[in-house]
């Protein structure tokens, strides 16, 4: 098998082949023979084979890629999750397909200019505009900076520009604000927060609509962050018990949530580890880093009996995985809503509704 970076499905393609592997090669299409419909000619001038790797999708027109991803959790959901053709349709986000990247990290050269990497490669293709990023975040690309590895750059929803350097603040706000569920956030820049505009309140909207909670229901809300999930719950009624173990997180939630410190429990600790002694759940968010939540949560949530479970996905595989272990423990995906948070490039971003008894 041979992933093809810049084709689209039956495209008649010339690739080079940039990796082998024993089960599948990687390559790049130097030059289309018998274009798709769906081919467009990419907004960015660095959305080239062997320049910028960031973006993989500008050669497809935005309902092909909308298709195009929808296919692949279908494919992920097949192959890994023993579920063939399982509905998914990809739903876009306000804003279209350009400078919705509201944190960008750029790679600097060794002598000062800032860029971004090759795909799969060390190699740094300097630019002079990032057409996905929120414009702020190419401001930095004007000048050189010298003695400085990498760049990251934040273009906060409250209106802040930060600025950090190898990690250090270098402008702008340490802690930026953002708002998200009809609330004011403050996050350190350098800290994890959705990269899309319309992301936060879009996950938060669909995590209550699949998990309907009730007025004193207790949920769990597992690799928390700041906290997004459990304001939610909390609003709608429901006691939550957090559970991140990054510490800038945690200060982040016990700061933004400390007007529902009699709704919501902050508890520092990694989920494998506390799980067994948290209070008993009727409800469960499941948020894990891209890696999945793995066999042994999967079984621990399973475990303590909640009646239903929202798993928040960014990677389709890894969130197959881990259906496949719901499965295997008697429980049924009943629902799946999947956004399209990163335009141009082919990552996506599924909201699952898990609950007991066997796939109908």
């Amino acid at each position: 098998m041979v992933f093809v970076r810049h084709a689209l499905p039956g495209e008649q393609v010339v690739a080079s082949v940039t990796s082998t592997g024993s089960s599948f090669w990687r390559a790049d299409a130097v030059l289309v023979l018998a274009e798709s419909a769906s081919r467009v000619p990419p907004p960015c001038p660095f959305a080239r084979p062997g320049l910028c790797g960031g973006c993989d999708l500008q050669h497809a027109s935005v309902p092909a890629q909308l298709s195009w991803k929808s296919s692949v959790v279908r494919d992920q959901l097949a192959r890994l999750a023993g579920l063939p053709a399982y509905p998914v349709s990809v739903a876009a986000l306000p804003g279209g397909p350009l400078g919705w990247r509201t944190r960008v990290r750029y790679a600097v050269t060794p002598d000062g200019v800032p860029g971004l990497r090759v795909h799969r490669s060390h190699e740094i293709v300097p630019v002079d505009r990032c057409l996905i990023a929120a414009p702020p975040a190419s401001d930095v690309l004007g000048r050189t900076w010298p003695g400085v590895s990498s760049l990251e750059v934040v273009v906060s929803g409250g209106g802040d520009v930060t600025v950090l350097a190898d990690g250090r603040v270098v402008s702008g706000p340490a802690q930026v604000r953002e708002p998200a569920v009809g609330r004011e956030w403050t996050v350190d820049a350098g800290a994890f927060w959705q990269v899309h505009p319309a992301a936060a309140d879009t996950l938060a909207a669909a995590v209550l609509a699949v998990l309907t909670p009730v007025e004193g229901e207790h949920a769990w809300d597992l690799y928390g962050g700041a906290g997004l999930f459990a304001a939610a719950l909390a609003g709608a009624g429901a006691t939550v018990t957090l559970v991140e173990s990054d510490p800038r997180g945690v200060a982040a939630a016990r700061r933004n949530l400390a007007d529902l410190s009699g709704s919501v429990q902050v508890v520092r600790a990694r989920v494998d580890r506390v799980i067994g002694r948290l209070p008993a759940p009727s409800l469960v968010v499941l948020d894990p880093p891209r890696t999945g939540a793995g066999a042994a949560v999967v079984r621990s949530v399973v475990a303590a009996r909640p009646r239903a479970v929202a798993y928040v996905a960014c990677d389709p595989a890894a969130f197959a995985r881990d259906v496949a272990t719901f499965r295997a423990n008697g429980w049924q995906l009943a629902e799946l809503r999947a956004y399209d948070m990163f335009p141009m490039t082919h990552h996506v971003e599924c909201v699952g509704l898990l609950v007991p008894g066997p796939q109908a």
